[in-house]
Parts: C-alpha cells; sequence; structure tokens
C-alpha cells in the first residue's frame, strides 16, 4: 500500500489515518503508536521514539511515536495514549495526520548549555516556552536538567529561568498593597505546617492567597492533607471570592498555569533524582511571583536526611533565595529550622491533617514541635504585616491559636473553598515496636517517607506512619515506635516488609 499525501495551508502532510483509543496510560507524556510496516510511517522516515506532530481538526499536539508489530493495530490507524487522546479532544470515527516534528530553534540553545555555555533571557525563555507547550521530549528535558546541575546555574541564569517560567503562565493579582506566602524547600515528613499559618496570619485581616502541591514523591503534599478537609481543586474565580472573604486560602495550585513547565520539569527532575539550587530557587520563586507574592518566609530544614543537609548548603541556597527573590521586589526571610526528623506525629493525608484539627482546637496532646515551628513562620509574617512588632511575632501568633481566632479563621476557610469534612481513618493498622530498650538516637526522614507510601499514602488518604517517639527519647524493650495506617491487607504487608528490611528507620542505641 502507497501512502498519500495531501496539502494543508503552505505544507505537505500524510493522509488522515483513523484514530484509535488505546487507554495506555504514559503519565504526562502524549504517545502515538503505528505499524512498523505502516505505509505512512514508512514515506515519512518515521521510527521509534520520532518527535512528531499529531493533527486533528484545528488542534495539534507534539508526541512520541512508537513501533509495534503484529494485527493489534491496522495499517490505517494510528493509536494514541491516553493523554495525546484527550489534549486531541478525540471522539471514535476521528482521524488525525501526523508528520515529523518542525526543528525546534531552542535545541540550539539546549545543546550550548549541555556544552558547558551559560544561557541567556532569550535562550532560556525559548527553552522554557518550548517545555510548556510540550515540543520537549523527557529525554530533552533530562537533558536541560542535567547540563544545569553538571555546571549549576549562576544569578544570571536563575534570575533568567524564573522569569521565563513565570512568563509561561498567568499571574494573579490582588488588591491588597502587602500579599504574604511562605514555602518549606521539602525534605521532612509531616512538617505541614501551612494551614496553620494561613489561618494565623489571615486572622488578623491579612492577605494570604496560598497555591499548594500534591505530593511527587513524599506521602502527602499540603493539598493533599488539606483535600482531607475541604475542596481544593478550585476555579481561579472561586479562590478569589474565598480570599476576598477570608483573606486567604489553601488550595491546588496544579490546575492554575502558574509556571506550568516548572511542574513538567519537576516530574522529570524526581525520575532522574537530580536536585540543584538554581532549579530549585526558579522552582519556588515562579510560583511565588506568578502567584502575586510581595513578602515571602521561606523555611529550610537542615538535617542528614534533610533535602539540605548541611550549613553551608543552606548558605548557598539562602543567599539565592534572597537574591532572586530581590530581583523581583519580593522581600523574603529565610528561617532555617530542625531537618534532623519528622515534625509532628502523622505521616500522610489524614493523620496530618488529625495533627493541624488537634493545635488549632488547642488539644491537650497537639504536637508541640509542629506548633512551635508554625507560629514562628506565622510570627515572621506578622511581623512583616505589621501586625506584631518586631521580635513579638512569635508570642502573637501562639496567642492567636491559644483565643481560638486561628481556629474560627480556619473553618472558614474551609466552608468558603466548599465546605468542611472529617479526615477519613485507615481500617488497619500495626504498631513497630522498639528491639530493645535505650535511646532514639536517629531517625531517617527518607526511609520513614518511603516507609509511608508503601502503606499506601497519599492515594489513599488514610494511609501512613503515626510517629509515637522523637530523637533522643527513652524507650523500653518492646514500647511503640510508631504505627502504619493501611487500607488494604496487601499494602501493610509491603510496608511491614520493608520495616524488617530496615530496622534502623528508627535507630535505638542501647542502654
Amino acid at each position: 500500500m502507497k501512502a498519500s499525501r495531501i496539502r494543508h495551508g503552505d505544507e505537505s502532510v500524510m493522509a488522515p489515518l483513523n484514530a484509535r483509543r488505546l487507554r495506555i496510560h504514559a503519565v504526562h507524556e502524549a504517545v502515538v503508536f503505528l505499524r512498523s510496516d505502516s505505509p505512512v510511517g514508512r514515506a515519512e522516515g518515521l521510527g521509534t521514539q520520532t518527535r512528531v506532530t499529531v493533527r486533528s481538526g484545528a488542534r495539534e499536539i507534539i508526541a512520541t511515536l512508537y513501533q509495534v508489530d503484529g494485527e493489534g493495530l491496522g495499517l490505517n490507524e494510528a493509536g494514541l495514549s491516553e493523554s495525546a487522546w484527550h489534549q486531541l479532544g478525540l471522539h471514535d470515527g476521528d482521524t488525525v495526520s501526523i508528520r515529523h516534528q518542525r526543528p525546534l530553534d531552542s535545541h540550539s540553545a539546549l545543546r550550548r548549555r549541555i556544552f558547558g555555555h551559560r544561557l541567556d533571557d532569550t535562550s532560556l525563555g525559548m527553552v522554557i516556552g518550548d517545555i510548556a507547550a510540550g515540543r520537549y521530549s523527557d529525554v530533552h528535558i533530562g537533558s536541560f536538567l542535567t547540563a544545569c546541575t553538571t555546571l549549576p546555574l549562576d544569578l544570571d541564569e536563575t534570575c533568567g529561568l524564573t522569569r521565563a517560567m513565570v512568563d509561561t503562565g498567568i499571574r494573579l493579582d490582588w488588591p491588597a498593597s502587602m500579599v504574604l506566602d511562605k514555602h518549606c524547600v521539602g525534605g521532612l515528613p509531616g512538617n505541614r505546617t501551612t494551614p496553620l499559618v494561613v489561618a494565623i496570619v489571615a486572622a488578623h485581616g491579612l492577605t494570604i492567597p496560598k497555591t499548594s502541591s500534591r505530593a511527587i514523591t513524599s506521602p502527602a503534599g499540603t493539598a493533599d492533607t488539606m483535600e482531607t478537609l475541604a475542596p481544593v481543586n478550585l476555579p481561579i474565580a472561586d479562590i478569589r471570592k474565598v480570599v476576598e472573604r477570608e483573606g486567604g486560602c489553601v488550595v491546588w495550585g496544579g490546575s492554575m498555569q502558574l509556571s506550568p513547565a516548572d511542574d513538567v520539569m519537576i516530574r522529570v527532575q524526581r525520575s532522574l533524582d537530580l536536585e540543584n539550587d538554581g532549579q530549585m530557587v526558579a522552582s519556588i520563586l515562579s510560583k511565588k511571583v506568578a502567584a502575586g507574592a510581595t513578602h515571602l518566609v521561606v523555611d529550610i530544614p537542615v538535617g542528614p536526611t534533610a533535602k539540605v543537609r548541611s550549613a553551608p548548603a543552606a548558605d548557598h541556597l539562602q543567599g539565592l533565595l534572597e537574591s532572586v527573590a530581590g530581583s523581583f521586589g519580593i522581600r523574603a526571610v529565610i528561617l532555617r529550622t530542625d531537618g534532623r526528623q519528622p515534625v509532628g506525629r502523622g505521616i500522610g493525608p489524614a493523620l496530618e491533617a488529625r495533627d493541624l484539627l488537634s493545635i488549632l482546637g488547642n488539644q491537650r496532646h497537639a504536637p508541640a514541635d509542629l506548633r512551635e515551628r508554625s507560629c514562628r513562620l506565622a510570627g515572621i509574617l506578622l511581623e512583616m504585616g505589621g501586625k506584631a512588632a518586631a521580635g513579638a511575632g512569635y508570642e502573637t501568633a501562639l496567642r492567636t491559636l491559644a483565643d481560638g481566632r486561628a481556629w474560627k479563621k480556619f473553618v472558614a476557610i474551609c466552608e468558603a473553598q466548599g465546605g468542611m469534612t472529617e479526615p477519613p481513618v485507615a481500617p488497619l493498622r500495626q504498631v513497630l515496636r522498639a528491639p530493645e530498650a535505650g535511646r532514639v538516637c536517629g531517625i531517617d526522614n527518607r526511609r520513614l517517607a518511603r516507609l509511608a507510601k508503601l502503606a499506601g499514602a497519599p492515594e489513599n488518604a488514610s494511609a501512613g506512619i503515626d510517629m509515637h517517639v522523637r530523637l533522643d527519647d527513652a524507650v523500653e524493650d518492646d514500647q511503640p515506635l510508631c504505627t502504619i495506617h493501611a487500607e488494604s491487607k496487601g499494602e501493610l504487608e509491603y510496608a511491614l516488609a520493608y520495616a524488617e528490611g530496615n530496622p534502623d528507620i528508627i535507630a535505638i542505641d542501647p542502654l
């Protein structure tokens, strides 16, 4: 069979193929499949992993092509992954045309960076624009991220990358002259300070519209935890109504197109297990700039199993954050905190939500470390916002919790976002006990997070870990160290097997 061509404007493209939905989930990547003996593939010289433009009507996407053998796909058919199918808005019976992707001007900039040359704002804008538009494969994105790690971004490149990431999405603006925000660089299980900070700060009449992320590799993101208490997937118009009414919100930022290239790059970055300060700072600040923040507090936990592991590393990150934030007119204050162990007792969406409610409700056994850290962060923002004198912000935040104003504001925010709900409770639990008497001498944050994920978090909101001990606690033989919460027997068994194979997740120094 010979493939025929048709004209599309001033371009020559292959005759349409029947679109077939294969229901293959390729995460976020658009994938198209052709028979290895497809006349279209042969005529165009299309091979496996070729980047192609797929068009249907007025819509077109960039996809990665793979070839298949056998009769499962017809010669005149193109099979599409779920992402490709939905991006093109296809229905059964629709057709698509396929051609080679046009050469991208940004690829020359990418190659320059790979070979150790720094990029100016124009070149960074081209690269990030193509990433945001879906024109880069994961291989191209990984190459860019690797190049920016082997030769770390300097200050000018970090500012340029931040600006390019902002320019690919929307920017929010607010009527208030001062818009407050907070961020934690991550690496600690628990540490769910954001809802508490928002409630405390908004209770004083300040504006703090907080857009938060879902978990990527952790047992819970702030949006996952907050979602067990109230809706978080709100359109921008509804977010504006919430903030206008209550002064603050805690919503998922993923659907808002704030720095959309960042979400794509983070996914690839996590797969490669790459970390670099320039990329981290651009990721943080591009979303703060896009969200309209004018004043920002950043929590940098420092510890051997946290994301930032040493004081010199924290020094470098802090300096870069302050410099880049200042270049965008954001006043940033950095707070270094103890990153040696989890914060709070719960690890996982519902268990972390339980900790929040216990602090807001002034319950006797609420986790003191989470309360203290949240009030330190909120206190800095209260001082920035003129609601507390210099050095008095922490005590002001504590009083706001103690007198119930934070609780009242948090309930109001939840109701404005769609109604407050009760966090779910896992049906299955298993206690992990101390193998001997001694002192808790180490807690591995990374492996503890892994344990919570094996138990089912964050997909199963009630799953996770409940901590019963902290560093330097004295423990008796057979004393509970933590409890695994799970929704299914299989996930509980996976978590228990991992715990048995890693007995020093919570390390005991024998007496």
